[in-house]
């Protein structure tokens, strides 16, 4: 993909999951990432239902922010498109940004990859100033991204809007020359009043202690409550070759005032207290997502419109690789 094209930077919406500690949580994506890149897309449910095409509230946009590292231990993004109309989005990968909100040891030059399902890459990006010609990108993106709202603030963060038909993605995020830090892997749906939707995020990436647990969050928009399942997993990627996985998986869910409203851990004991006010392990079992370790963490929730966050990491402190989703249950 040889060809590039220059441009300017754009104040964007920017990394909500950045600006927030990890103590107040403040949260603000969701729409993409499911299991995805170096093969955890095996815990994706390509027999889910299609939802419906013209609901009263959908899933907006999914981000997650996370420490990536080198070899298997990047930061893989999936997501799934439902429907029969192509979704058009745009998918960012933040590092630099995040200074200016506190996370320390950032990733300083975060590229860009997107994966179909079959594997094959089909697009990329290393500083959203420089479109790289190739794949699904045949032409300069520069109008589009600064247009869509979304332009990453620094040059050194990548960037790629796509048309995409129905199936199967994933993004992966690594840091130019092999280096390490904290980033944060974007989708964001351009195109809402389409009838295709984006179904599934999931994020893969390996969660440490501290500032470097795994954090995703998610934007409900819409007139009604949106019922989801957030799922945490660990030891089931091991069957799919993962090494390294986080062996107990803790979830917690927070509001956007920060306010810690659900968690679990091990999805087959409900935790009751605040939105949870009864056991959840049957309808885990009948939404066609529980996972598949009872040392793995579920929680379904019906939430109003607003910004939400789930945070990641392992009941013993332990550093290991995880899986952090969200379903759309409607």
């Amino acid at each position: 993909m040889p060809n590039e094209a220059v441009f300017d930077p754009l104040a964007s919406m920017g990394g909500v999951l950045g600006r927030a500690p990890i103590k107040s949580c403040l949260a603000f994506a969701l729409a993409v990432i499911a299991a995805g890149g170096l093969r955890a897309q095996a815990s994706l449910n390509p027999e889910a239902p299609t939802p419906s095409p013209t609901p009263a509230s959908r899933l907006e946009n999914i981000s997650t922010r996370s420490f990536v590292q080198i070899g298997d231990d990047v930061m893989i993004g999936g997501f799934i498109v439902q429907g029969t109309e192509p979704k058009r989005v745009i998918i960012r990968a933040i590092g630099p940004e995040l200074t200016q909100y506190g996370v320390p040891d950032v990733l300083a030059d975060p590229t860009l990859e997107l994966h179909n399902g079959t594997g094959a890459l089909i697009a990329s990006n290393d500083s959203w100033l420089h479109t790289i010609i190739g794949g699904i990108i045949n032409s300069d993106q520069v109008l589009d991204i600064m247009n869509s709202g979304h332009a990453p603030t620094d040059a050194s963060e990548s960037a790629i809007i796509a048309e995409l038909p129905a199936g199967n993605y994933s993004a992966i995020v690594r840091g130019v020359n092999n280096t390490m830090g904290v980033a944060l892997a974007e989708v964001y749906d351009l195109s809402p009043e389409s009838s295709s939707l984006l179904a599934n995020v999931s994020t893969r990436a390996l969660v440490q202690i501290g500032d470097g647990v795994m954090i995703g969050g998610f934007i409900i928009q819409g007139t009604q409550p949106k019922r989801v399942i957030l799922r945490a997993i660990g030891p089931e990627l091991i069957q799919y070759g993962v090494p390294n996985v986080l062996p107990d998986p803790r979830l917690e869910l927070h509001d956007s005032s920060g306010a810690l409203i659900a968690s679990n851990d091990d999805w087959q004991h409900t935790i009751i207290g605040g939105i949870i006010m009864a056991d959840q392990v049957r309808d885990i079992q009948s939404s066609g997502y529980a996972p598949r370790d009872p040392r793995e963490s579920a929680i379904i929730a019906d939430l109003p419109p607003g910004n939400y966050t789930g945070i990641v990491r392992d009941k013993n402190i332990i550093i290991g690789v995880a899986l952090v989703e969200v379903y759309d249950l409607d």
